[in-house]
């Protein structure tokens, strides 16, 4: 955009302005563009006329730029985007990939290192499980009575609609959510 007002060029250059339609006056011997004009917009090609106006009036608008369409890799061809990759997306598709490898390996028995903290704690709710239904006992077990005994108690405390609450809580969960740690969708607890 060239804007309205006095440009410092003798009179003598006026056919600059003449062969762009730009409308001119001379005031005070220099050349005085009266109305703001458009002379180029971007993406259209700039003629040799245009760039030598641009140039006595000592405006710069360029920027020389490469811009990438496709890249080619190994005979195939890709979009640009795929250059934007960030660090964070490939953590996330890394992450996506070794989850759905955690979750065959639970499904299948298949043990893969990624499912095996997942297996051990699976093991420990149930050996838990059986210290509350026998007399044996092992410290983590002992504490996990401990707590387990501690929760009604704390939770009568609190009032009749607490305590109530929490005795309707553990008949609600579902059997199916038991023995993967909620990889197939429930959300169980995070381990």
């Amino acid at each position: 955009m060239i804007k309205a007002g006095p440009t410092g060029i003798d009179p003598a250059q006026t056919s600059f302005f003449q062969k762009l339609n730009i409308a001119t006056k001379i005031v005070k011997a220099k050349i005085e563009i009266i109305n703001d004009f458009q002379i180029i917009t971007e993406g259209d090609k700039v003629t040799p006329g245009q760039s030598a106006l641009l140039d006595k009036l000592k405006i710069r608008p360029f920027e020389y730029k490469m811009t990438v369409k496709r890249v080619m890799m190994d005979g195939n061809l890709f979009d640009a985007a795929c250059l934007s990759i960030s660090e964070e997306d490939v953590l996330a598709a890394f992450s996506k990939g070794v989850g759905a490898l955690t979750a065959c390996s639970l499904g299948s028995g298949y043990v893969v290192p990624s499912s095996a903290p997942h297996l051990i704690m699976h093991s420990f709710r149930m050996l838990a499980a059986v210290t509350y239904a026998t007399d044996y006992s092992f410290p983590e077990a002992a504490a996990l009575k401990a707590a387990a005994s501690a929760g009604p108690a704390v939770a009568a405390s609190a009032g009749p609609a607490v305590a109530a609450e929490a005795k309707k809580a553990p008949s609600e969960k579902s059997k199916s959510s038991e023995g993967v740690g909620g990889f197939f969708g429930e959300d169980e607890d995070d381990y």
